[in-house]
């Protein structure tokens, strides 16, 4: 019963086992990152600043190092937003689901320029809003960039 709602024999019920081939492996490197840029923010000196005055270590924790720890990790997750977009041709065509990948594999197989022209404009213009997403994403959450 389980194994049906993972991994159906019939249809396309589910989409956890494709969304988890292409979320798993880089989710491992967003977390390392995370990780890493928390404890590096944790012995900062605000953070020392903010324990003696009495907050607690989740508020600290929450309110005071995840914001500046935050910043590389929301970085490295637009960059792997456009992995993710660029696995899903090799995801829709193991599992077998149409989409935009499917599509620009069926264009190359067919050898038709203008649609693999077209698919790759819309993957460049989904790079470069990713990148515009994330440079307003580090403007509004960059504590240090601000004016006092």
């Amino acid at each position: 019963m389980i194994g049906a709602i993972w991994a159906p024999s019939q249809g396309r019920s589910t989409r956890v086992l494709p969304a988890t081939a292409l979320a798993l492996p880089l989710l491992a490197v967003i977390a390392r990152v995370l990780k890493s840029s928390l404890l590096e923010a944790s012995v900062q000196d605000y953070i020392l600043l903010a324990r003696v005055k009495g907050f607690g270590r989740l508020w600290v924790l929450l309110g005071h190092a995840l914001p500046n720890a935050l910043l590389p990790t929301i970085t490295l997750t637009g960059v792997h937003f456009v992995f993710l977009v660029g696995g899903t041709v090799l995801v829709e065509l193991i599992f077998s689901y149409p989409g935009i990948g499917n599509l620009l594999y069926g264009a190359a197989v067919n050898r038709d320029l203008p649609l693999i022209q077209g698919v790759t404009l819309v993957f460049a213009v989904l790079f470069v809003a990713m990148n515009f997403a994330i440079d307003l994403l580090h403007a509004a959450l960059n504590v240090r960039g601000r004016g006092a």
